[in-house]
């Protein structure tokens, strides 16, 4: 079966986690939060889950297992921590707890990155993996990091991406 046939074959709605890694940002200020969980409802995803975490590896593995334990969500979409700040450490969380890695989105999107913002695409650390039957893609905070991640890579896949798991 061919991409094509995936996507068509995946479910038309998912459930998905938004998760926000910040030390400064409120649901007030979370405007990369909010418009992943607008562009998931246009979509027609269901959101099972939307919450701001603190910088803390900890807190974002003990989250990221316990949604999987629940099975709640079949996608997570973290936004923030992946940048190279002495705080960020969402990528550190990540690697000990995914059991695939999908290099592909984070190569992708800093060559889609590249293109709007120059050479500063490199300092990006976006990722993507799978943990326990979830995909788990970890975005930067910015705004349109966000848009630009969501809008070329995320939404047009999400049918797949779950229609191989569950295949």
């Amino acid at each position: 079966m061919g991409h094509r046939d995936h996507r068509r074959a995946g479910p038309s709605s998912v459930s998905c986690a938004v998760v926000t890694i910040s030390d400064s940002r409120s649901a007030a200020t979370d405007t990369s939060g909010r418009f992943i969980c607008e562009a998931l409802r246009k979509a027609g995803h269901r959101l099972a889950d939307y919450r701001i975490l603190k910088d803390d590896a900890r807190r974002i593995v003990a989250h990221l297992r316990r949604m999987s334990s629940r099975g709640e969500a079949r996608i997570a979409l973290l936004t923030g921590g992946t940048g190279i700040g002495r705080n960020d450490v969402t990528c550190e969380a990540l690697e000990g707890l995914l059991e695939k890695r999908l290099d592909g989105f984070g190569e992708l999107f800093r060559v889609l990155s590249y293109r709007q913002v120059g050479s500063a695409a490199m300092l990006s650390r976006a990722m993507a993996g799978i943990y326990r039957g979830m995909f788990i893609f970890a975005m930067p905070g910015s705004e349109k990091a966000v848009r630009l991640a969501m809008r070329r890579l995320i939404l047009p896949e999400i049918s797949h991406f779950v229609g191989l798991l569950e295949g």
